[in-house]
């Protein structure tokens, strides 16, 4: 596995995580940061979906130089 494919494979998976669990939330509201929460959905989607972008660039990268 190369580090592109490792780090949009982490980066998804916290991302995940961040994005479709309270976590985030009680950790902004451990903080005293409760008013970022309005904002989470405009940051956390489009993270997703570049780190889902680089784990697949990875994998397509990864395929072709095995071919060679």
């Amino acid at each position: 596995m190369n580090k592109l494919t490792k780090t949009g494979l982490i980066g998804s998976l916290v991302t995940a995580l961040c994005c479709f669990t309270p976590l985030l939330v009680w950790l902004l509201a451990a903080l005293g940061l409760s008013a970022i929460v309005g904002y989470l959905d405009w940051v956390l989607f489009p993270m997703l979906g570049i780190f889902i972008l680089l784990m697949l660039i990875g994998i397509v990268t990864r395929k072709r130089t095995d071919k060679r």
